[in-house]
Protein backbone atom coordinates (compact mmCIF):
# COMPACT_ATOMS: atom_id res chain seq x y z
CA UNK A 1 0.00 0.00 0.00
CA UNK A 2 2.83 2.40 0.75
CA UNK A 3 5.09 3.81 -1.88
CA UNK A 4 7.95 3.86 0.57
CA UNK A 5 9.16 1.09 2.80
CA UNK A 6 9.05 1.65 6.53
CA UNK A 7 11.64 4.32 7.19
CA UNK A 8 13.44 4.94 10.45
CA UNK A 9 16.19 7.17 9.13
CA UNK A 10 16.76 10.79 8.38
CA UNK A 11 18.90 12.30 5.70
CA UNK A 12 21.33 13.36 8.42
CA UNK A 13 20.95 10.57 10.92
CA UNK A 14 22.59 7.72 9.07
CA UNK A 15 19.66 5.63 10.26
CA UNK A 16 18.66 6.53 13.78
CA UNK A 17 16.69 4.49 16.25
CA UNK A 18 13.41 2.99 15.21
CA UNK A 19 10.50 4.99 16.65
CA UNK A 20 10.71 5.11 20.40
CA UNK A 21 7.96 3.02 21.93
CA UNK A 22 6.51 5.24 24.52
CA UNK A 23 3.33 6.36 26.23
CA UNK A 24 0.88 5.11 28.78
CA UNK A 25 0.27 1.43 29.38
CA UNK A 26 -3.13 -0.24 29.52
CA UNK A 27 -3.20 -0.39 33.30
CA UNK A 28 -2.25 3.21 33.90
CA UNK A 29 -4.71 5.51 35.63
CA UNK A 30 -3.76 8.54 33.58
CA UNK A 31 -4.44 6.96 30.22
CA UNK A 32 -8.17 7.63 30.45
CA UNK A 33 -8.06 11.35 31.11
CA UNK A 34 -4.64 12.40 29.86
CA UNK A 35 -3.44 13.77 33.21
CA UNK A 36 0.09 13.14 34.42
CA UNK A 37 -0.63 11.22 37.61
CA UNK A 38 0.91 8.00 36.30
CA UNK A 39 3.98 9.81 34.99
CA UNK A 40 4.44 11.53 38.36
CA UNK A 41 4.00 8.15 40.04
CA UNK A 42 6.67 6.53 37.86
CA UNK A 43 9.09 9.41 38.42
CA UNK A 44 8.52 9.10 42.16
CA UNK A 45 9.19 5.36 41.92
CA UNK A 46 12.55 6.07 40.26
CA UNK A 47 13.49 9.01 42.49
CA UNK A 48 16.58 8.41 44.60
CA UNK A 49 17.54 5.18 42.82
CA UNK A 50 21.00 4.95 41.29
CA UNK A 51 20.00 3.28 38.06
CA UNK A 52 22.06 0.87 36.01
CA UNK A 53 21.01 -1.62 33.36
CA UNK A 54 20.97 -4.25 36.09
CA UNK A 55 18.21 -2.30 37.86
CA UNK A 56 15.73 -3.65 35.31
CA UNK A 57 14.21 -6.87 34.11
CA UNK A 58 14.64 -6.69 30.34
CA UNK A 59 11.66 -7.73 28.24
CA UNK A 60 10.98 -7.68 24.50
CA UNK A 61 12.70 -5.38 22.03
CA UNK A 62 10.16 -3.07 20.40
CA UNK A 63 12.49 -1.02 18.21
CA UNK A 64 15.99 -1.18 16.72
CA UNK A 65 18.31 1.17 14.89
CA UNK A 66 21.88 1.72 13.80
CA UNK A 67 23.19 2.64 17.24
CA UNK A 68 20.75 1.10 19.67
CA UNK A 69 17.43 -0.45 20.52
CA UNK A 70 14.34 0.04 22.68
CA UNK A 71 13.27 -2.62 25.15
CA UNK A 72 10.33 -2.91 27.48
CA UNK A 73 11.64 -3.07 31.04
CA UNK A 74 10.39 -3.34 34.61
CA UNK A 75 12.18 -2.12 37.72
CA UNK A 76 13.53 -4.97 39.83
CA UNK A 77 12.62 -5.14 43.51
CA UNK A 78 9.88 -2.51 43.18
CA UNK A 79 6.34 -2.69 44.50
CA UNK A 80 5.13 -1.24 41.19
CA UNK A 81 5.97 -3.41 38.18
CA UNK A 82 4.68 -0.99 35.55
CA UNK A 83 6.39 -1.47 32.18
CA UNK A 84 8.56 1.30 30.78
CA UNK A 85 10.50 1.74 27.55
CA UNK A 86 14.29 1.87 27.80
CA UNK A 87 16.09 3.43 24.85
CA UNK A 88 19.67 2.15 24.82
CA UNK A 89 22.25 3.90 22.64
CA UNK A 90 25.79 2.68 22.01
CA UNK A 91 28.18 5.54 22.70
CA UNK A 92 30.72 4.29 20.15
CA UNK A 93 28.10 4.30 17.39
CA UNK A 94 26.67 7.67 18.43
CA UNK A 95 30.18 9.11 18.07
CA UNK A 96 30.92 7.29 14.81
CA UNK A 97 27.71 8.55 13.22
CA UNK A 98 28.29 12.10 14.53
CA UNK A 99 25.05 12.05 16.51
CA UNK A 100 26.36 13.30 19.88
CA UNK A 101 24.70 16.71 19.67
CA UNK A 102 21.43 15.26 18.37
CA UNK A 103 21.22 12.76 21.23
CA UNK A 104 22.01 15.41 23.83
CA UNK A 105 19.46 17.76 22.26
CA UNK A 106 16.81 15.04 22.34
CA UNK A 107 17.35 14.53 26.07
CA UNK A 108 17.39 18.28 26.74
CA UNK A 109 14.18 18.94 24.79
CA UNK A 110 12.28 15.97 26.24
CA UNK A 111 13.24 17.23 29.71
CA UNK A 112 11.61 20.58 28.88
CA UNK A 113 8.25 19.41 27.60
CA UNK A 114 5.05 17.91 28.96
CA UNK A 115 1.98 17.47 26.74
CA UNK A 116 -0.85 14.92 26.33
CA UNK A 117 0.24 14.05 22.79
CA UNK A 118 4.02 13.92 23.29
CA UNK A 119 6.10 11.11 24.76
CA UNK A 120 7.18 11.56 28.38
CA UNK A 121 10.79 11.15 29.45
CA UNK A 122 11.12 9.67 32.95
CA UNK A 123 14.88 9.86 33.49
CA UNK A 124 18.27 9.27 31.87
CA UNK A 125 21.46 7.53 32.98
CA UNK A 126 24.59 6.06 31.41
CA UNK A 127 27.42 3.59 31.84
CA UNK A 128 30.83 3.37 30.16
CA UNK A 129 29.41 2.01 26.90
CA UNK A 130 25.82 3.19 26.61
CA UNK A 131 23.34 6.02 27.10
CA UNK A 132 19.90 5.19 28.50
CA UNK A 133 16.65 7.12 28.17
CA UNK A 134 13.81 5.71 30.25
CA UNK A 135 10.40 6.57 28.83
CA UNK A 136 6.79 5.76 29.46
CA UNK A 137 5.71 2.77 27.36
CA UNK A 138 2.89 2.92 24.83
CA UNK A 139 1.61 -0.49 23.87
CA UNK A 140 -0.73 0.40 20.99
CA UNK A 141 1.85 0.33 18.19
CA UNK A 142 2.70 2.83 15.47
CA UNK A 143 0.29 4.77 13.29
CA UNK A 144 2.39 3.39 10.41
CA UNK A 145 1.37 -0.19 11.25
CA UNK A 146 -2.31 0.76 11.57
CA UNK A 147 -2.20 2.63 8.27
CA UNK A 148 -0.45 -0.30 6.61
CA UNK A 149 -3.21 -2.66 7.77
CA UNK A 150 -6.06 -0.35 6.76
CA UNK A 151 -4.63 0.76 3.41
CA UNK A 152 -5.93 4.28 3.97
CA UNK A 153 -7.98 6.03 6.64
CA UNK A 154 -11.50 7.46 6.44
CA UNK A 155 -11.68 11.25 6.41
CA UNK A 156 -12.81 11.54 10.05
CA UNK A 157 -10.07 9.18 11.26
CA UNK A 158 -7.37 11.22 9.57
CA UNK A 159 -8.91 14.36 11.04
CA UNK A 160 -8.79 12.87 14.56
CA UNK A 161 -5.04 12.16 14.40
CA UNK A 162 -4.26 15.43 12.61
CA UNK A 163 -6.05 17.44 15.32
CA UNK A 164 -3.97 15.90 18.10
CA UNK A 165 -0.76 16.54 16.14
CA UNK A 166 -1.76 20.18 15.52
CA UNK A 167 -1.99 20.73 19.28
CA UNK A 168 1.36 19.02 19.87
CA UNK A 169 3.06 21.19 17.22
CA UNK A 170 1.41 24.37 18.49
CA UNK A 171 2.77 23.61 21.96
CA UNK A 172 6.29 22.88 20.67
CA UNK A 173 6.37 25.96 18.45
CA UNK A 174 5.29 28.17 21.35
CA UNK A 175 8.50 26.97 23.03
CA UNK A 176 10.51 27.66 19.84
CA UNK A 177 11.02 23.92 19.31
CA UNK A 178 10.82 22.53 15.78
CA UNK A 179 10.25 18.79 15.49
CA UNK A 180 11.49 18.05 11.94
CA UNK A 181 10.71 14.34 11.75
CA UNK A 182 6.96 13.88 11.35
CA UNK A 183 5.95 10.59 9.70
CA UNK A 184 3.61 7.70 10.59
CA UNK A 185 6.53 5.71 12.02
CA UNK A 186 7.06 8.38 14.68
CA UNK A 187 3.47 8.49 15.87
CA UNK A 188 2.57 6.04 18.61
CA UNK A 189 -0.99 5.07 19.53
CA UNK A 190 -1.71 4.54 23.22
CA UNK A 191 -4.03 1.86 24.55
CA UNK A 192 -6.97 4.26 24.41
CA UNK A 193 -6.33 5.23 20.80
CA UNK A 194 -4.67 8.63 21.22
CA UNK A 195 -1.48 9.80 19.52
CA UNK A 196 1.94 10.35 21.09
CA UNK A 197 4.62 12.10 19.03
CA UNK A 198 7.91 10.32 19.63
CA UNK A 199 11.57 10.27 18.54
CA UNK A 200 12.90 13.77 19.14
CA UNK A 201 16.37 13.07 17.73
CA UNK A 202 16.05 15.88 15.18
CA UNK A 203 14.08 18.36 17.25
CA UNK A 204 15.81 21.66 17.85
CA UNK A 205 15.28 24.89 19.75
CA UNK A 206 15.33 27.57 17.05
CA UNK A 207 14.57 31.27 17.53
CA UNK A 208 14.64 32.03 13.80
CA UNK A 209 16.14 29.59 11.28
CA UNK A 210 18.48 26.62 11.06
CA UNK A 211 20.28 25.18 8.04
CA UNK A 212 20.73 21.52 9.00
CA UNK A 213 19.56 19.06 6.35
CA UNK A 214 17.53 16.42 8.16
CA UNK A 215 14.23 14.60 7.88
CA UNK A 216 12.64 11.81 5.85
CA UNK A 217 12.81 12.50 2.07
CA UNK A 218 9.06 12.27 1.39
CA UNK A 219 8.35 14.75 4.19
CA UNK A 220 11.02 17.39 3.49
CA UNK A 221 9.82 20.94 2.88
CA UNK A 222 11.20 22.76 -0.19
CA UNK A 223 13.18 25.20 1.95
CA UNK A 224 15.13 22.29 3.48
CA UNK A 225 15.95 20.81 0.07
CA UNK A 226 17.03 24.21 -1.24
CA UNK A 227 19.14 24.98 1.87
CA UNK A 228 17.38 28.31 2.36
CA UNK A 229 17.30 27.98 6.13
CA UNK A 230 14.17 26.72 7.84
CA UNK A 231 12.09 27.01 10.98
CA UNK A 232 8.65 26.06 12.26
CA UNK A 233 7.26 26.15 8.73
CA UNK A 234 8.74 22.72 7.96
CA UNK A 235 6.52 21.03 10.56
CA UNK A 236 3.35 22.45 8.96
CA UNK A 237 4.51 21.29 5.53
CA UNK A 238 5.06 17.82 7.00
CA UNK A 239 1.55 17.89 8.49
CA UNK A 240 0.18 18.44 4.98
CA UNK A 241 2.15 15.42 3.75
CA UNK A 242 0.90 13.31 6.66
CA UNK A 243 -2.76 14.22 6.13
CA UNK A 244 -2.42 13.29 2.46
CA UNK A 245 -0.72 9.99 3.33
CA UNK A 246 -3.33 9.06 5.92
CA UNK A 247 -6.21 9.71 3.53
CA UNK A 248 -4.59 8.35 0.35
CA UNK A 249 -2.49 5.51 1.75
CA UNK A 250 0.69 6.85 0.15
CA UNK A 251 2.66 10.13 0.26
CA UNK A 252 2.05 12.79 -2.41
CA UNK A 253 5.67 12.85 -3.57
CA UNK A 254 7.35 9.50 -4.14
CA UNK A 255 10.19 8.06 -6.19
CA UNK A 256 12.57 5.12 -5.76
CA UNK A 257 15.45 7.61 -5.64
CA UNK A 258 15.55 10.37 -2.99
CA UNK A 259 16.66 12.90 -5.61
CA UNK A 260 13.60 11.99 -7.66
CA UNK A 261 11.48 12.72 -4.58
CA UNK A 262 13.17 16.09 -4.15
CA UNK A 263 12.48 17.00 -7.79
CA UNK A 264 8.79 16.15 -7.37
CA UNK A 265 8.56 18.18 -4.16
CA UNK A 266 10.12 21.19 -5.87
CA UNK A 267 7.79 20.83 -8.87
CA UNK A 268 4.83 21.24 -6.51
CA UNK A 269 2.49 19.03 -8.55
CA UNK A 270 0.05 17.06 -6.37
CA UNK A 271 -2.32 14.45 -7.79
CA UNK A 272 -5.25 14.01 -5.41
CA UNK A 273 -7.26 10.77 -5.51
CA UNK A 274 -10.89 11.23 -6.57
CA UNK A 275 -12.25 10.11 -3.20
CA UNK A 276 -10.59 12.98 -1.31
CA UNK A 277 -12.78 15.21 0.84
CA UNK A 278 -12.88 18.69 -0.70
CA UNK A 279 -12.14 20.43 2.62
CA UNK A 280 -9.20 18.12 3.38
CA UNK A 281 -7.85 18.80 -0.09
CA UNK A 282 -8.09 22.55 0.50
CA UNK A 283 -6.20 22.36 3.80
CA UNK A 284 -3.47 20.18 2.30
CA UNK A 285 -2.99 22.70 -0.51
CA UNK A 286 -2.68 25.52 2.04
CA UNK A 287 -0.08 23.53 4.01
CA UNK A 288 1.91 22.47 0.94
CA UNK A 289 2.55 26.02 -0.26
CA UNK A 290 6.16 26.57 -1.37
CA UNK A 291 6.21 30.17 -0.19
CA UNK A 292 6.40 29.70 3.57
CA UNK A 293 5.23 33.28 4.15
CA UNK A 294 1.88 32.14 2.71
CA UNK A 295 1.81 28.65 4.24
CA UNK A 296 -0.89 27.88 6.79
CA UNK A 297 0.60 27.74 10.27
CA UNK A 298 3.16 30.41 9.33
CA UNK A 299 0.82 33.39 8.97
CA UNK A 300 -0.01 36.02 11.59
CA UNK A 301 -2.49 33.75 13.39
CA UNK A 302 -0.11 30.76 13.48
CA UNK A 303 -1.72 27.40 14.20
CA UNK A 304 -5.12 29.04 14.72
CA UNK A 305 -5.52 29.34 10.93
CA UNK A 306 -5.28 25.55 10.74
CA UNK A 307 -7.58 24.98 13.71
CA UNK A 308 -10.22 27.30 12.20
CA UNK A 309 -10.02 25.75 8.72
CA UNK A 310 -13.30 24.35 7.41
CA UNK A 311 -11.96 20.75 7.54
CA UNK A 312 -11.84 21.12 11.33
CA UNK A 313 -15.16 23.03 11.46
CA UNK A 314 -16.93 20.75 13.96
CA UNK A 315 -13.86 20.00 16.09
CA UNK A 316 -14.01 21.18 19.70
CA UNK A 317 -10.36 21.87 20.44
CA UNK A 318 -10.73 21.86 24.23
CA UNK A 319 -12.15 18.34 23.94
CA UNK A 320 -9.23 17.33 21.73
CA UNK A 321 -6.73 18.54 24.34
CA UNK A 322 -8.64 16.76 27.12
CA UNK A 323 -8.58 13.52 25.09
CA UNK A 324 -12.37 13.42 25.20
CA UNK A 325 -13.01 12.67 21.52
CA UNK A 326 -13.70 9.05 20.60
CA UNK A 327 -10.67 7.53 18.82
CA UNK A 328 -11.30 5.72 15.53
CA UNK A 329 -9.17 2.75 16.61
CA UNK A 330 -8.65 1.13 20.02
CA UNK A 331 -5.64 -1.22 20.08
CA UNK A 332 -6.49 -4.78 21.11
CA UNK A 333 -4.00 -5.18 23.95
CA UNK A 334 -4.22 -7.59 26.87
CA UNK A 335 -2.24 -5.63 29.44
CA UNK A 336 0.19 -2.80 30.10
CA UNK A 337 3.22 -4.88 29.05
CA UNK A 338 1.63 -6.28 25.87
CA UNK A 339 4.04 -5.95 22.90
CA UNK A 340 1.87 -7.68 20.28
CA UNK A 341 1.14 -4.44 18.40
CA UNK A 342 4.82 -4.04 17.48
CA UNK A 343 7.00 -5.89 14.99
CA UNK A 344 9.14 -8.69 16.39
CA UNK A 345 12.86 -8.02 16.64
CA UNK A 346 15.74 -10.43 17.35
CA UNK A 347 17.19 -9.95 20.82
CA UNK A 348 20.89 -9.29 21.36
CA UNK A 349 23.38 -9.49 24.18
CA UNK A 350 23.43 -6.06 25.80
CA UNK A 351 27.09 -6.42 26.71
CA UNK A 352 28.25 -6.68 23.09
CA UNK A 353 29.35 -3.11 22.37
CA UNK A 354 32.68 -1.32 22.03
CA UNK A 355 34.30 0.76 24.74
CA UNK A 356 35.27 4.40 24.24
CA UNK A 357 38.23 6.29 25.69
CA UNK A 358 38.22 8.91 28.47
CA UNK A 359 38.39 11.82 26.03
CA UNK A 360 35.28 10.52 24.27
CA UNK A 361 33.49 9.95 27.59
CA UNK A 362 33.71 13.70 28.23
CA UNK A 363 31.33 14.23 25.31
CA UNK A 364 28.54 12.70 27.39
CA UNK A 365 29.34 14.21 30.79
CA UNK A 366 26.20 16.38 30.79
CA UNK A 367 23.82 13.69 29.52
Amino acid sequence: MFGRKKSTKSTESGGGLSPLKSSIGADSPSADNGDNSQIAHLKNLLDGRKLTLDSFDLRATVGTGTFGRVRVVKVKDASDRSPMALKMLKKSEVIRLKQVEHVKAEKRILSMIEHPFIVNLLTTFQDDKRLFMLMEYVNGGELFSYLRREGRLPNDSGKFYAAEIVLAFQYLHNMNIIYRDLKPENLLIDCHGHVKVTDFGFAKVVEDRTWTLCGTPEYLAPEIIQSKGHGKSVDWWALGILIFEMLAGYPPFYDENPFGIYQKILSGKIDFPRHFDVKAKDLIKRLLVHDRTKRYGCLKNGADDIKKHKWFKNVEWEQVFARQLTPPFIPNVKGADDTSMFDRYPESEEGSTHSINKREQVLFQDF
